[in-house]
């Protein structure tokens, strides 16, 4: 979002239009390890909610159809990331070139670098309003969790396993809390 709304709009304050270019460049460049890192450990952190405690068996219909839909759109998400690494890569080659700003051509920017460019600008604009409803989509399933906490879902479902992993947590939690209490009294 910092690159479409200040970073690129900004360049027009260089006033070589080829210099525009080299910074752009330069600038995405610097970042694309930033970005793939952190579109990687979002897409990594989803895949492995997704097959622990957002598997089907655990979501109710409302928070299956939910999910379905972070599904669709953590998908876009890496597939216009992934696009736009290459696409940025593929217009580093090019520069020394005259541009507007990174993602607008300029009237002597040569055919196929404009088209690079405008790419670029479309598959940015996919990746933040997929970014948006990504959110949106996961402050909605998260809204529903809360009237129906994990330890009410393993009773109702009767699922054993969930059952048998709240007891051990909720006892893990009251001898912690015995053995702080305890180091407490023994300490004073």
């Amino acid at each position: 979002m910092f690159g479409k709304f200040a970073h690129n709009p900004s360049l027009r304050l260089i006033a070589s239009k080829v210099e525009r270019g080299q910074v752009a460049n330069a600038a995405w460049n610097g970042y694309n390890v930033v970005n793939a890192v952190g579109l990687g450990g979002a897409a990594a952190a989803y895949v492995g909610a997704r097959v622990t405690e957002l598997r089907p068996s655990n979501l109710s219909d409302r928070e299956q159809t939910l999910a379905t839909g972070m599904d669709v759109l953590m998908g876009t998400a890496v597939v216009t990331g992934i696009a736009n690494g290459v696409l940025g890569a593929a217009l580093g080659r090019h520069a020394k070139v005259p541009m507007e700003t990174g993602t607008q051509p300029s009237a002597t920017t040569p055919p196929r670098v404009a088209r690079l460019q405008r790419a670029i600008g479309v598959l940015g604009t996919v990746n933040i309003a997929t970014g948006v409803l990504l959110v949106a989509d996961n402050a909605l399933f998260r809204r529903g969790t809360f009237s129906r906490p994990a330890t009410r879902r393993a009773i109702r479902s009767g699922d054993g396993a969930a059952l048998e992993s709240l007891v051990v947590g909720a006892a893990a939690g009251v001898l912690a809390g015995a053995g702080n209490e305890l180091r407490r009294r023994i300490g004073s």
